[in-house]
């Protein structure tokens, strides 16, 4: 069937596109089969999860990542060490030269080596089952942070929506306070201009004496 799923992508999804990936980081397999068990789950192609790892989701998890690659390099050499512990079997002399018994002698029961060995392998995988709760045991700490740190983001983003609204109401509280400023300098100024205008007015205003006989005469402009 074709994918042709083209919707956005939601919370669930980019978890669950970063719990994939990370387990198949822990379990030595590769992004690219993360991705296609991603895209059949979603119903998404493999390359649309992996561009949506690498442009979105990838940036969030450095740190779950590198839990993961160290948790696989753990348990890979757990596993080596399991592998090196069994005991390798022992190579079987050839018979060519023992001589043939005869019938009378009586062959001595031969203790077999296979329950020394069985406990063995018991005790090999009592540790590798402990290794692995442990691993279980880290994986989910490191879900727990996951989750805490997307809740942490999402918190982030909340704070920074709400700084970027006190800082659109200040710069209108701003401009609002700019306008004030000029038209209080206009004013200023046509006061300013309105007072020089008077002073010359008084400066250029006729003035008059009174002759000998009484009468009012006009003083000339700079007469003494």
């Amino acid at each position: 069937m074709v994918k042709v799923r083209q919707d956005a992508w939601s919370h669930e999804d980019d978890l669950l596109l970063a719990e994939t990936v990370l387990r198949h980081i822990r379990e030595g397999s590769t992004q690219l089969n993360a991705f296609e068990e991603v895209g059949d789950h979603l119903n998404r192609t493999s390359a649309a999860c992996g561009f949506r790892w690498n442009a979105e989701v990838r940036n969030k998890y450095e740190n779950a990542i590198d839990l993961a690659k160290r948790q696989r390099k753990e348990r890979k050499r757990a596993l080596n060490k399991t592998i090196q512990a069994v005991p390798k079997a022992e190579p079987v002399e050839s018979t060519e030269n023992i001589p043939p018994l005869e019938t009378s002698v009586e062959v001595p029961a031969v203790q077999t080596s296979a329950e020394p060995v069985a406990a063995f392998n018991l005790d090999t995988v009592i540790k590798y089952l402990k290794s692995l709760k442990k691993e279980l045991y880290t994986s989910n700490q490191s879900r727990s942070s996951m989750q805490s740190l997307e809740s942490e983001n999402q918190s982030l983003q909340t704070k920074v929506e709400e700084l970027k609204k006190k800082l659109a109401d200040t710069e209108q509280q701003l401009q609002a306070m700019k306008e004030d400023y000029q038209t209080f300098i206009q004013i200023m100024d046509r006061a300013r201009k309105m007072t020089v205008f008077e002073d010359t007015n008084l400066v250029n205003s006729p003035s008059f004496r009174m002759d000998k006989n009484g009468n009012l005469e006009q003083i000339a402009q700079g007469s003494n």
